[in-house]
């Protein structure tokens, strides 16, 4: 066994080592919205703050507000401020914080969920790097290097989130999209450590797909956070109606509105990142192949890709397009970065097909 067929396996040991670490900690943090959920639950109903008293407290509270706002001839946009400041005062006491930050409550299994999960991390970075080492190239070269390294930019991604906020809650739904991309990169796309074919053999390909591999990464944390703002805000219409909210983990999370808020932002730096992935794919392709565009289909959907989240971007920032509406266009937007990866990759043939990019 050569030295380079020695380190490719080392990389294959850690990187099972690195999923079923990830698999500890997707236990992990799913025990801790259980459990600290059913406190909160607790909490809840020795207030008398559950089920109807809820309904009764924001029917109250809106009727309140509706009749000083009636007797103090206020008109339909100041009422209807009043009305929104009303839910807001009723929803806080039953979700999480919404600036996100930490706070003084105990929560031993989430602290334990995010040190695996750190464990984890580690032991990618080092499957990754050991990979890159035993080719003599970037550790993304094909589907499977892609998959993996996208995985470790995830992971990397959240944890540096988790320094400015509180963003455990979104911890299942991150280490288990993590665990299901090594998954997928082992069953679905093994391939031996090998050299490059010559038309990738550019520093274009350090530049183009490392930024493709950030801006997926972000879009996986927010496909993530938009699939809670539909589930809060269900509940949160639910708490509102007076009726049982159900889904009880989702004390722990943050309100509708305050993921949202957090998801375009973050949606806002991926979509520039794959701004650039699409620009620097147009000048490597023109190095390559003599123009810039050529209707490949992998460059079509690179491009579809971009439209849908231009569209999130300028219907939520100028037409208003808030709430569930956004969430959906945001969720829209990472099935066409599956397909665009998953599907275009092994099923259409084009210029691309080559690289498994």
């Amino acid at each position: 066994m050569t030295v380079n067929e020695s380190l490719g396996a080392w990389s294959a040991l850690f990187m099972l080592l690195a999923a079923m670490t990830y698999l500890v900690a997707f236990v992990a943090f799913a025990w801790d919205m259980a459990s600290h959920s059913k406190t909160l639950r607790r909490a809840e109903q020795h207030s008398g703050q559950e089920g109807q008293l809820v309904g009764a407290a924001a029917t109250a509270t809106v009727n309140t507000v509706e009749a000083a706002d009636t007797r103090a001839g206020l008109g339909t946009g100041e009422r209807g401020r009043g009305y929104q400041a009303s839910v807001q005062a009723v929803l806080a006491e039953h979700v999480a914080d919404s600036s996100m930050r930490y706070t003084g409550t105990r929560r031993p299994a989430a602290r334990a969920a995010v040190t695996v999960m750190v464990l984890a991390f580690a032991l990618h970075a080092v499957a990754v790097v050991t990979r890159a080492v035993a080719a003599g190239r970037v550790p993304w070269g094909n589907m499977y290097e892609f998959s993996t390294t996208g995985a470790l930019v995830v992971t990397g991604v959240y944890l540096v989130s988790l320094v400015v906020r509180d963003l455990r809650f979104v911890g299942t739904l991150v280490s288990g999209l993590v665990v299901i991309m090594l998954t997928a990169a082992t069953i679905g796309f093994p391939t031996p450590v090998g050299p490059l074919v010559p038309a990738l053999q550019s520093w274009w390909l350090v530049i183009h797909v490392s930024i493709a591999v950030a801006a997926s990464g972000v879009f996986t944390i927010t496909f993530a956070m938009a699939v809670l703002q539909l589930l809060q805000a269900r509940r949160e219409k639910a708490i509102l109606g007076g009726e049982a909210p159900g889904m009880g983990f989702l004390r722990m999370v943050p309100s509708a509105q305050a993921l949202e808020n957090l998801s375009f932002r973050l949606n806002a730096v991926g979509f520039a990142f794959w701004t650039f992935t699409l620009a620097a794919g147009a000048i490597w392709a023109e190095q390559s192949w003599g123009r810039y565009w050529g209707w490949d289909v992998k460059e079509v959907w690179t491009f579809v890709i971009w439209v849908v989240y231009a569209a999130y971007m300028h219907a939520r920032a100028t037409r208003g397009w808030t709430g569930t509406r956004s969430a959906w266009l945001s969720i829209v937007g990472y099935l066409c970065v599956i397909f665009n990866f998953a599907v275009v990759n092994t099923v259409f043939t084009g210029l691309h097909s080559y690289s498994g990019l």
